[in-house]
C-alpha cells in the first residue's frame, strides 16, 4: 500500500540533513554552541589524529587539540569559504599549532641545556687550588722582600691598596714622576725575581 506524505514531512526531512562543515562554522561564528558541538564531534578525531601524529605525546596532543578548538570558537569569524573548505581551514590551524608546540618544546629543551651547562659546577681539587694559591702568595712575598722599602711601599699602595699613581704621590707626599719611577723599577725587579718573561 502506497502512502502519500505531506509537504511538512519533506520540510522536516530536509532539516534532518546534516549541515556542512562550512555551514556549521558559519553558525559557530555567530556564537551557536550547538553548531560548535556538532563541528567538534565531526572534526575532533581528525584534529587529534593529525596533532598526535606530529607530537606523539598523547597528553600534549590532547592539550593542543583543546587549544585548537578554543581558537576555532574564538576566530570562526575569520573563516572565508571562498579560500577553502572548513575542514582544510581547521586542519591547517591544527598543523600550525602542533608545529608551534614542537618548536616551543625544542626551544625550551635548548634553554634548559644551556642553563644546565652554565650552572654545572666544574669539579676541581680545592686542596691543590689552595696549595697553589699559597705557593704563589709566598713567591710574591719573597720577591717583594727583595725590593727597596720605597719600591715596596709604592707597589703595596698601588696594587694592594688600589690607589692610583696620583693618589700614591699624594699619600707619600712625593712628586708623581717619582712614584711612576718607583713603580716601574719595582715591577721590573719583581718580574725578574719571579722569573716572569716579558
Amino acid at each position: 500500500m502506497l502512502v502519500l506524505m505531506s509537504a511538512e514531512f519533506d520540510v522536516d526531512r530536509e532539516s534532518t540533513v546534516p549541515a556542512s562543515q562550512e555551514e556549521l562554522l558559519g553558525r559557530v561564528a555567530q556564537g551557536d554552541e550547538a553548531a560548535f558541538g556538532e563541528l567538534y564531534d565531526r572534526m575532533a578525531p581528525r584534529v587529534l589524529g593529525l596533532v598526535r601524529r606530529l607530537l606523539v605525546d598523547p597528553a600534549q596532543s590532547e592539550e593542543v587539540a583543546q587549544e585548537i578548538f578554543l581558537e576555532i570558537w574564538q576566530t570562526a569569524t575569520r573563516y572565508e569559504a571562498q579560500r577553502g573548505g572548513a575542514s582544510t581551514w581547521i586542519l591547517t590551524m591544527a598543523h600550525r599549532r602542533a608545529v608551534d608546540r614542537i618548536r616551543s618544546s625544542q626551544a625550551s629543551r635548548d634553554r634548559d641545556v644551556k642553563i644546565g651547562i652554565r650552572d654545572l659546577a666544574v669539579a676541581y681539587d680545592e686542596v691543590s687550588e689552595t696549595v697553589a694559591v699559597r705557593i704563589e702568595h709566598e713567591r710574591v712575598e719573597k720577591a717583594m722582600s727583595r725590593l727597596t722599602e720605597l719600591q715596596r711601599q709604592a707597589i703595596s699602595l698601588a696594587y694592594y691598596g688600589g690607589l692610583s699613581q696620583s693618589e700614591v704621590a699624594e699619600r707619600l707626599q712625593i712628586p708623581l714622576g717619582t712614584v711612576k719611577t718607583r713603580l716601574r723599577d719595582g715591577l721590573i725587579r719583581l718580574r725578574d725575581e719571579m722569573g716572569v718573561a716579558s
